[in-house]
């Protein structure tokens, strides 16, 4: 007898997010049937694993899932099998790592951000050998499981995956779906009335147009923001960007760009930021103390609103629409990121790209985009080599891709300073990088 319901692995278990993927998993239960929950986790996350595992339960017996089963795993191998969707949300190194990156950044007055500049490609090194393997495990237990990726830097990940192994993958970003939110809301649209046309690379991804019922708004989005108004979501304030180049641009940037467009702006902010409170990783470590106290209460059997505060809005949302278009061969349009295949014009069919989808069982197509304005594509392409040269740097131990590929991205772009960088994120991370062997 057939087993009802599908299986979802979740590697990184542990993380503090995985309680908002339970909230939508259950607000989803009809359209995403569910069997098996399986954590994965490293032994030493066992304590949070554990403790995510336990508040599962509560969650789910509180909304009548009681059926379904949460096992906890600290080997791939049986936590993929039999899995219909692999979702990788890890953390190499876990925080430590990413304050390392961002103090690192620091040290040589460069942005240390998590996936741009060093912080981006020290993450991409360490992570890019753990998600081969898993991918790899996934070819050969579950083949046709579906990995959806949201480890960052999402698009060098996932494009790692896609062009070095035969698993089917995609790569998710809570960033379009949030900037959906925040253009309606300031349109004073409901959300289910206005299509945006987004088209880039993760973190570097344009509204190019906004359509509310068949009516192109495009023009006045971008004058309302010339004009200061200010695209808002909860507990996050976009700050403003410069009227001038939102007019140039004709377009609207995603809130990464800022670090490329406004970096000294930037710089100062995070220099300032870590004077006073530590950097992003340091608080985002004492946040999360405080949600694993939360969590851990036996009494506590929902999602609490603290996580907010955390960060990465929307991420269930995205994550859920995108198996529910899957499981269920919707035919849904979402943004996500895959290879381009002729999408993007200029950029090679293999890369991966950030791009309005037709999503359904078979997985997602990108719609067909053209090309980027000149200025547009002169980033997204130099930003895309450095990404192709951090995976060949990743996959093969290759210092002189890992070279070349901070030389080319504009925000470690002096040799000198790249070759350094370079010494200094192989020592500081020689555990997690065995590849690198001279």
């Amino acid at each position: 007898m057939e087993q009802q319901g599908i299986k979802i692995a979740i590697f990184g278990g542990g993380s503090s997010y995985t309680p908002e993927l339970i909230e939508g998993l259950i607000a989803r239960k009809a359209a995403i049937p569910l069997r098996e929950l399986a954590l994965e986790d490293i032994e030493a996350g066992r304590d949070k694993v554990e403790t995510i595992a336990d508040l599962t339960r509560r969650m789910l017996a509180r909304n009548g899932l009681e059926a379904v089963r949460v096992s906890v795993h600290y080997h791939p191998d049986e936590a993929i099998r039999g899995a219909s969707f692999v979702l990788t949300q890890l953390r190499v190194g876990r925080l430590a790592a990413r304050a390392a990156d961002e103090r690192l950044g620091l040290k040589y007055g460069l942005i240390g951000q998590e996936t741009t500049g060093v912080g981006g490609f020290a993450k991409a090194l360490r992570t890019i050998p753990v998600l081969l393997d898993i991918a790899r495990r996934v070819e050969a237990l579950a083949p046709d499981a579906w990995i959806i990726n949201f480890t960052n830097p999402a698009a060098i990940v996932t494009e790692a995956l896609q062009r070095h192994t035969r698993a089917k993958v995609i790569g998710l970003c809570n960033v379009p779906v949030a900037m959906h939110h925040m253009i309606a809301g300031m349109l004073n649209e409901p959300e289910r009335d206005v299509r945006l046309r987004f088209a880039g690379l993760n973190h570097m991804v344009w509204v190019h147009q906004v359509w509310v019922r068949g009516e192109n708004r495009t023009a006045q989005a971008i004058d309302m923001l010339c004009n200061g108004a200010v695209m808002s979501m909860n507990n996050i304030k976009e700050m403003p960007w410069p009227a001038p180049l939102l007019r140039a641009l004709g377009a609207i940037p995603c809130p990464y760009h800022r670090y490329f467009y406004l970096s000294n702006t930037m710089l100062q902010e995070e220099q300032e930021a870590a004077r006073a409170q530590g950097t992003r990783a340091e608080q985002v470590m004492k946040v999360e103390e405080e949600l694993f106290a939360l969590y851990r209460n036996p009494a506590l059997a929902h999602k609490p609103e603290q996580l907010s505060f955390r960060g990465g809005a929307f991420y269930s949302t995205v994550a859920l629409e995108l198996i529910d278009a899957i499981h269920n061969d919707r035919g849904a349009e979402l943004v996500v990121n895959t290879a381009n295949r002729g999408a993007i014009q200029g950029l090679p069919d293999d890369a991966v790209i950030e791009t309005n989808c037709i999503v359904n069982a078979a997985g997602a197509q990108p719609l067909v985009f053209g090309a980027l304005a000149p200025a547009m594509h002169a980033l997204t392409t130099q930003i895309k080599t450095y990404e192709r040269l951090t995976i060949q740097a990743a996959v093969n131990g290759d210092r002189d891709a890992g070279l070349l590929a901070l030389i080319t991205n504009p925000l470690t772009s002096d040799a000198a300073t790249a070759s350094a960088l370079l010494d200094e994120v192989l020592t500081l991370n020689r555990e997690y990088l065995p590849q690198f062997t001279r």
